[in-house]
């Protein structure tokens, strides 16, 4: 059965507001390389998220797990965070420079042995990350290294700037999994013939149960915990972190989270990313929403979801 088709009005009104959200990327792109990423950046910080109202979310969520961050860093941050939102933005547009520029990162950390051995032995492999520094600098560099991956991902509301979404993330490496049923299906498939697989996994998650984020409930999804443990695959949190330069990478591969429970392993991830962005706070993306259901009902929802769990 076809889906219902879209009023008229409806698709003119996404396309026009797709393509207004993908103009100052068009723009940026008239630009080099090693100028269009910074500009992108202090664009987005200095025009984009005053208007979009991004630097007052990113003094919000401050303001709620760290109250006590002086008023000079906190105006710090709702420059800094915007301006990396931005050159990830730009980067992922930008493929071919972007891949020329990351693939050659330099990568290190504990978890390296571990992930080759499990590639030497056919086991599937899932890279956890978040919104930090640049995900999409990892993924290229651990493609680099030998590891083709999958990734899951979250299609973006605006149709007319999905499509173009897609196709950037999909230039980057295969297969894709979109976010449902149907990609949860490819990807276990994906996993259980040994696959590598990247989730980020620091959103809102409406199925997710509260957890410690930052001192504070924030929904949390246990199914990458959950594949983790039922396919024996290294859940192995790996950060692509910005140098000071912006416009280079060093790949951070940590040692795997110890296979336990999903709600243990899944809050090691949690306190994982939260030390990594205490160590760089400018680059992870404070414009989220990270702890909107932190409570109220969802939360209760994934509290009972816990409760049950503990009584089995």
């Amino acid at each position: 059965m076809s889906d219902k088709p879209v009023p008229i009005l409806d698709r003119i009104t996404d396309t026009v507001i797709g393509m207004a959200m993908y103009a100052p990327i068009g723009l940026t792109k008239l630009l080099p390389y090693r100028w269009r990423i910074p500009f992108m950046g202090w664009l987005t910080a200095r025009v984009i998220a005053p208007i979009a109202g991004y630097d007052r979310r990113v003094r919000d969520n401050l303001a709620h797990v760290l109250p006590d961050l002086p008023e000079a860093e906190v105006r710090r941050l709702m420059r800094a965070v915007p301006n990396n939102a931005g050159r990830n933005m730009a980067e992922l547009y930008s493929t071919a420079e972007f891949i020329a520029r990351t693939r050659t990162s330099k990568v290190y950390g504990p978890g390296i042995e571990t992930i080759k051995a499990a590639q030497a032995e056919g086991r599937p492999i899932i890279f956890v990350t978040g919104h930090f520094g640049s995900f999409n600098a990892a993924r290229i560099a651990m493609i680099e290294q030998g590891f083709e991956m999958g990734v899951f991902y979250r299609p973006m509301s605006n149709k007319w700037f999905n499509k173009r979404y897609t196709a950037a993330m999909g230039a980057l490496s295969q297969p894709m999994f979109e976010q449902g049923r149907r990609g949860m299906m490819q990807m276990v498939k994906h996993l259980r013939s040994g696959g590598v697989l990247a989730i980020l996994t620091d959103l809102n998650a409406h199925d997710g149960v509260p957890l410690d984020f930052f001192g504070k409930p924030a929904l949390s999804p246990l199914a990458t915990a959950e594949l983790a443990l039922k396919f024996n695959a290294p859940l192995v949190p790996t950060w692509g972190i910005r140098s000071e330069n912006g416009l280079d990478f060093e790949i951070l591969v940590e040692e795997p989270v110890k296979p336990s429970d999903p709600v243990t392993m899944t809050q090691e991830v949690n306190d994982r990313l939260e030390h990594q962005v205490r160590e760089r706070m400018d680059q992870w993306f404070w414009i989220h929403r990270r702890w909107k259901d932190g409570t109220g009902p969802l939360a209760d929802r994934g509290a009972r979801q816990l409760a049950n769990r503990q009584e089995d």
